[in-house]
């Protein structure tokens, strides 16, 4: 489980005549994700999003509130190397290392993890097979396709059996087939227990692979439950029109009708 409690971030900006003023990118949001679930994240553009998922794989200290994060015991963990272990996560400007071949940066990252060479060649076997890596994965990173890369970026989140998945925008330009190899990936992982954040611009993936969703305005939480949930609530017919709806609500500052 991934819970987030009262997460503020700050941040300064320079406006006319050198101002610097401060401004909260996440002012104040509470949000919890279960074993075995798929959270959306939803927004439009500069909404925080990027900034909450941050915090929540500990990229990024809040300013305020915390971050707890348990085991599959119920046991919270403090240290940072059980922390990052615990946790695969994916942005849309993750780097790779381009001259070398996925397998290789695979075999690297297993040694950074603390894996034999034994175990990560097993490992990297398994998850070739998981994502069919097979066509590409002894080829240089830099010669792949954007798809396939985004796929090897999945494999290295994947290496060390994280409990919680935090994908930024994992689908973000891909072709049908490398979306599809993702989305049905974040299907498997949920089956199997594990936790999956999710932040999209996609109404449509949301509203089929998402358990739960959180609308996120201007920093903060402005809706949450499941789609249907959500389509009752702003008497919608689909996620893209509720997602709309609600946006144009809160700038307008009104009450839903």
């Amino acid at each position: 489980m991934i819970k987030a409690e009262n997460l503020v971030k700050t941040f300064t900006r320079t406006e006319k005549k050198n101002k610097r003023t401060e401004f909260n990118a996440v002012d104040g949001i509470s949000i919890e994700a279960a074993d075995g679930e798929i959270l959306g994240v939803l927004g439009p553009n500069g909404a925080g999003k990027t900034t909450l998922l941050r915090m929540l794989g500990k990229l990024m200290s809040p300013t305020e509130g915390e971050v707890l994060i348990t085991d599959e015991t119920g046991r919270k963990l403090t240290k940072e190397i059980e922390i990052k272990r615990h946790i695969g996560y994916l942005s849309g400007n993750t780097k790779l290392y381009k001259r070398f071949s996925a397998r290789e940066m695979l075999s690297l990252l297993g040694e950074i993890y603390g894996m034999t060479p034994q175990e990560a060649e097993g490992r990297i076997e398994e998850i070739v097979r998981i994502l069919d890596l097979g066509a590409f994965v002894d080829n240089r990173i830099e010669r792949l396709s954007t798809g396939q890369s985004q796929r090897v970026s999945i494999a290295r989140c994947l290496l060390h059996s994280p409990q919680v998945y935090i994908f930024d925008e994992p689908t973000l330009g891909l072709d049908i087939i490398s979306s599809r190899a993702i989305i049905d990936f974040m299907k498997q992982e949920k089956a199997q227990g594990k936790t999956v954040l999710y932040s999209t611009h996609y109404m449509e993936e949301a509203e089929f692979l998402c358990d739960r969703i959180v609308m996120i305005y201007q920093g903060q939480v402005i809706a949450k439950g499941t789609p249907e949930e959500l389509r009752a609530q702003t008497h919608t017919t689909n996620l893209r029109d509720t997602f709309l709806k609600l946006i144009e609500n809160e700038a307008q500052g009104g009450l839903l009708a």
